[in-house]
């Protein structure tokens, strides 16, 4: 396998990731490119963008709609609008019915700082119960449900209240691997969200799919992901923007940011998967919807975590490739009690997950699985970049700790 010389990622990492003739990754050039970006100017057209939407929407409730679900991004994101746009969003979630108590409390403390109207749809357990067991069966992982709730849900309220305008934080995938240039300023589209969030499954295709019928999966299961039509999208003229194309995006300074002034909580640590405590927070089956991942391709949360800390330069390759050695590459404990939930066993999930394996770096050896490489056997001439630790001070990093078990008792209430 072919690791990036700058960061983590393996070459098979998804969404699609592509290497240059140095070695360096896509997702490492595009945050090279940001650091070129005048970001004064490109506040200064989201400045405009807004003042025409508080003149626009005066006379109505809300100017925009913030989605949110209580971790730190769109905290910063309702904090910034807020106070230094004075927007007044109307704030919409999506209950997966698998919150941590952690993720609701920082919720709770969301609405009761901005003083916004929250609207919040919820699944019921054994709705997520059945949307679960079918999207392990069909792509290796348990909650689709959660990304196709929140980048659907949202559009719908947009559209029941003609909310022209929605205000999303980064645009995942390029902040990750480097899918789009900044220069295409990305906008929300239905494509992206159904060909990337949904993993192509819209509602009428799991409605036709035999599995999700012996699932018991019904259109009233899949009411929250249903997108409004091209005619009434035009109607509202909905517009979906990206604050990271307009914003110097580094999640870790917004994320100190919200907790030394709103209160927003970290996870009090240390965590079986990655060393970052103030990211994937809000809800407690994050585990379980990454350790998938690793099953299938041989790479893990701290990876992501890991390549965004090196690439703003808080940590070098080595620190990195040590903690993906360590966190990676582990079982989650609570694996079992979430399969449990889903009735369905260890040898039931692993024959789902097994075919979906990427044979380029799974091996299977005596009748089990081995990882046939790992980037600890890619040390050598790394592209360094300048490393500042004056960030270390806050408890993100548990290296040479003793790692305990993720979750107490109380966050790990199904």
């Amino acid at each position: 396998m072919e690791y990036c010389r700058r960061c983590v990622y393996p070459k098979n990492a998804k969404p699609t990731i592509t290497f240059d003739e140095q070695g360096i990754c896509s997702g490492c050039r595009y945050e090279e490119s940001r650091r070129k970006i005048d970001w004064v100017e490109r506040e200064g057209w989201l400045a405009e963008i807004l003042a025409e939407a508080r003149s626009d929407y005066k006379d109505k409730p809300w100017d925009c709609i913030i989605p949110v679900s209580g971790g730190k991004d769109s905290t910063w994101q309702v904090k910034t609008l807020i106070e230094k746009y004075h927007m007044r969003p109307l704030l919409v979630t999506f209950n997966h019915a698998w919150n941590s108590h952690l993720g609701v409390a920082n919720l709770r403390n969301l609405v009761d700082r901005s003083g916004c109207s929250l609207i919040r749809y919820s699944l019921s357990p054994e709705q997520m119960r059945r949307l679960s067991r079918w999207s392990i069966k069909k792509m290796g992982d348990p909650t689709w449900a959660y990304h196709s709730g929140i980048m659907s849900f949202p559009i719908q309220i947009a559209v029941k209240y003609d909310v022209p305008l929605m205000l999303w934080g980064e645009e995942g995938f390029s902040e990750l691997v480097g899918l789009l240039s900044l220069d295409y300023m990305q906008e929300w589209t239905k494509w992206k969200r159904t060909e990337h969030s949904m993993r192509g499954w819209d509602v009428d295709r799991v409605l036709a799919d035999e599995t999700a019928r012996e699932e018991g999966i019904t259109k009233g299961d899949l009411a929250a992901f249903q997108y409004p039509t091209e005619d009434e999208i035009e109607k509202v003229n909905l517009r979906g923007l990206y604050l990271s194309n307009f914003f110097e995006w580094d999640a870790l300074k917004q994320a100190k940011e919200v907790h030394d002034e709103w209160g927003f909580r970290f996870h009090p640590g240390p965590r079986e998967l990655t060393m970052n405590l103030y990211a994937k927070t809000d809800d407690h089956a994050n585990a379980f919807h990454i350790w998938p991942r690793f099953l299938k391709y041989g790479y893990g949360r701290a990876t992501d975590d890991v390549s965004t800390e090196i690439r703003h330069g808080r940590m070098t390759r080595e620190e990195g490739i040590e903690l993906v050695r360590h966190y990676d590459r582990r079982e989650p404990t609570q694996v079992n009690a979430y399969l449990n939930r889903l009735g369905m066993s260890m040898g039931e999930f692993l024959s789902y997950i097994d075919p979906m394996r990427d044979p380029a770096i799974w091996k299977k050896k005596n009748g089990e699985w081995v990882l046939s490489d790992g980037v600890e056997n890619h040390k050598e001439n790394p592209d360094r970049l300048p490393v500042d630790k004056t960030d270390f001070h806050y408890p993100y990093y548990w290296m040479g700790e003793a790692f305990g078990n993720e979750y107490s008792e109380e966050f790990l209430s199904l």
